[in-house]
């Protein structure tokens, strides 16, 4: 196959202008392409009076490529080279199952690769398989009724099933093609091959971590859900045992190796490593609000005349401010046409969450609005500081918002002005189980507070109306990412040894792709292991 990057288009989605293109970079006639395979597609909207798509394909041709090559003189186009991952395999057998803790997308893909390496890793999730759990989630956006145990937060594949579904990551690696594969033979839309901002969505990532345990469950894998983490067991400075809570019973179960895929919300889980001794640190993480804006005015400040272009569908952002006082903002998960969610995992707080279905067709558009905190910043100077101090957080907005989950939330102008909302302008909140207009400032602490007040004039000189008066803000986004780092060395495992912490609850990740990856790279961790034990 040829390469061929670059390919400007005007955003029409129209694939036989595509394969013309294609053709006049190679100085043939389009009738010699047999075949066209895209291999990425991202939108240039700098000039928002000329937007374009610029494509990257492959294609067939009839006669021989090095021929063609050299007479098309392109300096676009090359031989297609791929660099295909395989899973490896391990020189020697365990002496007993490993076990992997949590069914995020660490986990799970820590799952596969072992799986298919022959291991037969045991997988302990506390929450429910995903259909139980859509169950239980939908049960709690209406009735406020939250299980501890099956949540947002816990449960197959992780706190990513109920979001966006973002797949885009800054880490380049070959394993990066080999996830979004897995993905999109699980049941994905194709797009996310080759979309430079990839995203699955809420409504189709339900099946497709379905169709993954399924995959790991062929390989010889074993997943048992409702199944929680309550200790560990040690002799000598290893991990002998697992000490585990399913229904009414506790169980310990033999451990030599045991990959920690726990997920940034496992707060008793956390707990009860730092009384073990697991060595562990505060970690810098951000906490802020959710930001919510008509979707339509994001589309067209993004594509200006080009808004209801239907190659482009709903359009995104991506803002960071470093200010003069010193604090940072930015955004972060958003949200195209998507909606706000109660995402608690504990009684008696509020926790909010972005999300949107593939179709990214909600009227309304949200992000993250968060501030970076540092250890410095942490009320308590304890490796879980941060994450006791998130727990004050939820709490204080559980107790603004009515005892009832409904989450506390103000207009931008009225933050501004430090004044009570008390009534909405044209953007309705999409937060479920609803909202209860309050004043911000006596819910977040100040050190967040003071910063979202000097961001979001900012902001909007990057993105106008980002601080329209009318947008609405929902509080408290806590979870954004770990406020806790499980000490590993570069074999991957903790000083004690066959304890090998990952994925983004253990503080080595910040998303689907890069947990996924880190997933994989610790179970290689593991194979490689394995291997040296036999020679």
């Amino acid at each position: 196959m040829i390469r061929i990057r670059d390919l400007s288009l005007p955003p029409d989605g129209d694939m036989a202008r595509l394969v013309q293109a294609a053709a006049r970079q190679l100085r043939i006639s389009p009738n010699e392409i047999k075949q066209l395979d895209l291999k990425k597609k991202s939108v240039d909207a700098r000039k928002k009076n000329d937007v374009r798509i610029i494509y990257t394909v492959d294609v067939a041709v009839k006669g021989r490529e090095d021929k063609i090559l050299k007479m098309a003189h392109s300096p676009k186009a090359s031989i297609a080279r791929d660099t295909l991952y395989s899973v490896p395999q391990p020189q020697a057998l365990p002496d007993s199952q490993p076990i992997i803790v949590g069914f995020g997308p660490a986990g799970m893909f820590a799952a596969l690769v072992l799986s298919m390496a022959g291991l037969r890793p045991l997988v302990l999730e506390r929450g429910q398989d995903a259909k139980t759990r859509h169950e239980a989630v939908s049960r709690f956006w209406q009735t406020g009724e939250l299980d501890p145990e099956c949540n947002v937060q816990f449960g197959e594949g992780g706190a990513g099933t109920f979001s966006d579904g973002k797949l885009n990551t800054g880490v380049r690696n070959e394993r990066i093609g080999w996830i979004l594969e897995q993905f999109a033979e699980a049941g994905a839309s194709a797009d996310i091959l080759y979309d430079a901002k990839p995203h699955i969505g809420t409504d189709e990532l339900v099946t497709v971590v379905q169709n993954l345990r399924e995959k790991i469950l062929h390989y010889g894998g074993e997943i048992r859900f409702g199944t929680r983490l309550t200790g560990i067991e040690a002799e000598n400075g290893r991990i002998t045992a697992v000490r585990v809570q399913s229904a009414d019973s506790e169980t310990v179960l033999p451990a030599s190796r045991v990959l920690l895929a726990i997920g940034h919300s496992a707060r008793d889980t956390f707990e009860a490593l730092h009384s073990a001794g697991v060595p562990m640190e505060p970690k810098p993480f951000s906490m802020g609000v959710r930001i919510e804006h008509p979707q339509r005015q994001i589309n067209e400040n993004q594509y200006g005349p080009f808004a209801d272009a239907p190659g482009l569908g709903a359009a995104d952002y991506k803002l960071n401010v470093q200010l003069p006082s010193g604090g940072s903002a930015y955004t972060f998960c958003m949200c195209p046409g998507g909606y706000v969610v109660a995402a608690a995992s504990e009684p008696g707080g509020v926790v909010t969450n972005g999300m949107s279905d593939h179709a990214r067709d909600g009227e309304n558009a949200n992000a993250a609005l968060l501030v970076t905190l540092n250890p410095a910043d942490f009320p308590d100077s304890s490796p879980l500081g941060g994450m006791y101090w998130q727990r004050q957080i939820e709490q204080a907005a559980f107790r603004a918002g009515g005892c009832n989950y409904r989450a506390p939330a103000q207009l931008v102008g009225d933050f501004l002005k430090k004044q009570p909302s008390q009534a909405l302008g044209a953007v309705q909140p999409a937060y479920r189980p609803g909202v209860t207009l309050c004043e911000l400032h006596e819910v977040l602490p100040e050190r967040i507070t003071s910063v979202l007040e000097q961001a979001l004039p900012e902001l909007d000189k990057r993105l106008h109306g980002f601080a329209r008066p009318d947008a609405v803000l929902t509080a408290p986004e806590t979870r954004s990412s770990s406020p806790v780092r499980i000490l590993r060395d570069e074999t991957r495992q903790s000083s004690l040894r066959g304890l090998y912490p990952c994925g983004e609850g253990a503080g080595y990740a910040g998303g689907i792709t890069s947990a996924a990856l880190d997933g994989m790279l610790t179970a290689e961790a593991i194979i490689n292991e394995l291997s040296n034990l036999k020679g």
